[in-house]
């Protein structure tokens, strides 16, 4: 299947790099390429560093980035080991990253990754298909009390419970294999009255699940923190985000940059020693605009927020 992928916020991300024609710059989430390929092309002497996760995505984006390929070093990795990823390249300081975080739209439309609760495949939802680590497991594996705790906390799904009970009591006949059997599980779980409004019924534990399976928000974390200490002074760290939970991650992270004191307030000066190792850029996310939003109705959760190192 072609790799298909509208890179959301496009120019937005490009314009919150401020990009340096001689800077090394990280795609975290590199996709089809469609970041990667407008910060090649701004690049003179600088260097690119392309990081996925996804073979397929890989194949794309060399295709997509043919003309700049003397620019990019393509890296497959999670953004979580951005660390070792640097220093396995000899690099210390870089001048800015992007992150965009979550399934991309060819993850989404590949049916037999098992992303989407609209196409029967089999349980996998891993980015990283050479991982043994599947939904599969999750599903069939996690106690009830397990998948309680990961739907309600990653999926905020207020019928977690009974989803993660009739999981449980579903397998005791057969294993869940495919994601019409874990559809079918969820739609029985959740009350008629409350399918009647809103998203997909399944919409909310098929995040969660493919948040954990994939370990998404401790990866986030940790990347934040670790792209942080590598951002030269007015290097910017640009992360999109597509649900609440990864928002309020990269919100706290970021005001933790700029304001990583943790003295009392009644204390009259700073005692800790912690210093801030960042500004924030984008004091509210950017958002899509009206004609965005037209073109790619995906891009609709989307949220942009800017850290500068100083």
């Amino acid at each position: 299947m072609e790799f298909h992928h509208i890179s959301v916020l496009l120019w937005e991300c490009i314009n919150g790099l401020d990009i340096d024609p001689e800077g090394i710059y990280v795609d975290g989430t590199m996709g089809g390429g469609g970041h990667s390929l407008e910060i090649a092309k701004k690049l003179t002497t600088g260097r690119l560093i392309a990081i996925d996760q996804d073979e397929n995505a890989h194949k794309a984006a060399r295709e997509r980035l043919k003309e700049h390929l003397d620019k990019v070093t393509f890296v497959h990795d999670n953004f979580g080991n951005i660390a070792n990823i640097l220093d396995n390249l000899g690099i210390d300081k870089i001048d800015g990253m992007l992150m965009d975080i979550g399934v991309s739209s060819h993850q989404l439309d590949e049916a037999e990754r098992g992303f989407s609760y609209q196409h029967d495949a089999p349980l996998d939802m891993r980015m990283d298909s050479t991982r043994d680590f599947s939904a599969y497991n999750v599903v069939n594996e996690y106690s009830a009390e397990e998948l309680n705790n990961v739907i309600f906390k990653y999926g905020e799904e207020r019928w977690a419970k009974r989803v993660a009970e009739f999981i449980v009591e579903e397998r005791k006949e057969k294993p869940l294999e495919t994601t019409g059997d874990l559809v079918s599980v969820i739609k029985k779980a959740i009350p008629k009255g409350a399918r009647k409004d809103g998203p997909h019924p399944a919409r909310r534990t098929f995040q969660a699940i493919r948040i954990e399976v994939n370990g998404e928000l401790d990866v986030l974390q940790k990347a934040i923190d670790d792209v942080s200490a590598r951002l030269n002074e007015g290097g910017r760290l640009c992360i999109i985000t597509f649900h609440s939970l990864e928002d309020r991650i990269v919100k706290e992270a970021f005001r933790k940059q700029e304001n990583p004191c943790v003295c009392p307030p009644s204390f009259p000066v700073c005692v800790c020693g912690k210093k801030r190792t960042g500004r924030v850029v984008t004091r509210k996310p950017i958002l899509p605009s009206a004609e965005e939003l037209e073109v790619n109705s995906r891009s609709r959760s989307a949220k942009l927020r800017i850290l500068e190192g100083i």
